[in-house]
């Protein structure tokens, strides 16, 4: 290097000092990303034990309290016929179209109650028929997601598919004949004993569905009525009626 290079070379220039105010953010903005991911990790497992595990618990106890009911039928084979309005349960719904197997029905429709995974007839606002009355409307709520879902499927459910509802000694078979996908959550005519908003304008044997709709919500309900076409006596064999066959 000549003399006159080494007077006009220029010095190296150290690093410029990090801003730390820019590293303050970048671990503000990491910190917040891990808690972002962690609330979803805590949703993910809500959602899980709603849908999921709700559903495992309350079939379990559903065939535990299903169980119970069909042994005390069969206690009471020799006492003659027994009554619907029993506290451990009136007897089983059968709907083919829901795919969900029976379905054990009690008196009430509180959520303590649909929690344990069963169906429950309505006693307010509107005091619901039973299947023996010979008028009224057999009035049933269930859950469609979560706690055993029994209605998750309910939209499934056609003009024209049957309805069973088995007690100890009779088989109750409906036939849905009118639908209404969505309603207020307050609309309690359609348990009317003559559920005027389905069509019907006469006392009959009807029977109504209801639950929650859209799926994953409670805004509004979902209903689907039926009518009562026959009723067959239980056999030794408890032979189902050919719609479950």
């Amino acid at each position: 290097m000549t003399d006159h290079e080494e007077q006009t070379a220029v010095p190296a220039r150290s690093p410029a000092p990090r801003r730390r105010g820019h590293g303050r953010i970048a671990m503000a903005v990491s910190v917040f990303g891990e808690l972002l991911i962690t609330a979803g990790l805590i949703l993910g497992l809500f959602v899980a034990y709603s849908l999921w595990w709700t559903n495992v618990v309350a079939d379990r106890e559903a065939n535990k309290q299903g169980d119970k009911v069909r042994d005390h039928w069969a206690e009471a084979e020799d006492r003659g016929p027994v009554g619907l309005d029993t506290k451990d349960g009136i007897g089983f719904l059968h709907v083919p179209a829901m795919t969900r197997g029976e379905v054990l029905v009690k008196k009430g429709t509180d959520a303590k109650l649909l929690n344990d995974g069963v169906a429950g007839y309505y006693t307010d606002p509107v005091k619901s028929a039973l299947p023996q009355d010979k008028k009224g409307n057999f009035s049933l709520a269930a859950h469609r997601d979560g706690h055993g879902a029994k209605f998750h499927d309910i939209d499934k459910l056609k003009k024209g598919d049957p309805i069973v509802f088995e007690t100890k000694d009779e088989w109750y078979v409906y036939k849905v004949y009118e639908i209404l996908p969505e309603t207020s959550k307050y609309n309690v005519e359609v348990l009317a004993p003559v559920p005027k908003e389905s069509g019907k304008k006469k006392a009959g044997r009807y029977i109504t569905l209801t639950t929650c709709t859209p799926v994953f919500t409670s805004n509004y309900r979902y209903v689907v009525w039926g009518e009562l076409e026959r009723v067959e006596k239980v056999n030794d064999e408890r032979t189902p009626p050919e719609e479950l066959r």
